[in-house]
């Protein structure tokens, strides 16, 4: 395995500049690599397979985080010695924690997550804003959710907001990018999951379909954008529009919590159903 750099890197070091770069989208898609920052992203990207190719870390993060720097080493990576400079230099965080990762896109295919007939996905359909994006992948992974579909409207994934954001999540579960709602839709729907669009003026109550037990079945959940939600050729795609229920005074939900309210909703049907079941519309 490759070993740690005796040294701190020089600041002027050709990977330092790499590194540097991948705070553009334009480098990240050109070179398919990304920024995986602080102790937690490094940890989830070294267990993902050869994911993981640098990392850069200061002398006292090397230390107080040696698992994660062996685990990094383990995996394959290059370990360089950085200093703070360097670090905040590279990093897109205004308090660097001391590790940075340079890792390999992870995004999947979309014909793989339709082959694996997942029964729950988030389709993610013009989200810009990068912190939901992430936000939302992670309450994906933690609802249980199979897959995470980023739609060709949506922010890039590998945004170091978004990844950030995540906390790791990108690492856990597949996600697709680039792909138009239209063939999302039309891909899941063969794959016989049922499209419900979350949308503040759904004109189905989130409660009411749990109470008529429709939610036992494969599901994906689209969700919109933060300031306009979905528009109506989108929402239009959808077997059914959805609304979270406000009960108290609040005007709206922010698209993270709305998301988790709803994922979870699936979820928790589903575990009801003892699994999941196929749900014929009448």
């Amino acid at each position: 395995m490759p070993p740690a750099s005796p040294e701190l890197i020089s600041p002027r070091s050709p990977r330092v500049s790499a590194a540097r770069r991948l705070a553009k989208r334009n480098f990240r898609g050109k070179e398919r690599l990304f920024l995986a920052e602080g102790p937690q992203a490094v940890r989830e990207a070294a267990a993902y397979g050869d994911t993981l190719v640098e990392l850069f870390a200061t002398v006292e993060a090397a230390e107080r985080y040696a698992d994660i720097v062996g685990e990094a080493r383990d995996a394959g990576a290059r370990v360089h010695l950085a200093s703070e400079q360097v670090i905040a230099d590279i990093s897109t965080t205004v308090t660097p924690q001391g590790l940075v990762g340079i890792c390999r896109f992870v995004d999947t295919p979309f014909e793989e997550i339709l082959t694996a007939r997942p029964k729950l996905v988030a389709v993610l359909a013009h989200v810009r804003d990068p912190g939901n994006a992430g936000t939302v992948l992670r309450c994906a992974d933690a609802a249980g959710a199979e897959a995470v579909v980023l739609t060709d409207a949506s922010v890039d994934l590998y945004n170091p907001k978004a990844v950030r954001a995540s906390v790791g999540s990108l690492f856990h579960l597949p996600v697709a990018v680039g792909v138009p709602v239209e063939r999302a839709v039309a891909g899941l729907k063969d794959a016989g999951v049922r499209i419900l669009a979350a949308d503040g003026a759904g004109t189905d109550d989130l409660d009411d379909e749990l109470d008529k037990g429709s939610m036992g079945g494969p599901t994906a959940w689209i969700f919109g954008n933060e300031a306009w939600g979905l528009p109506e050729e989108t929402r239009a795609l959808a077997d059914a529009v959805v609304r979270v229920p406000i009960h108290g005074k609040a005007e709206s939900l922010n698209l993270a919590t709305a998301a988790a309210v709803c994922l979870y909703a699936s979820a928790r049907a589903q575990r009801a159903f003892g699994g999941c079941r196929t749900v014929t519309e009448s």
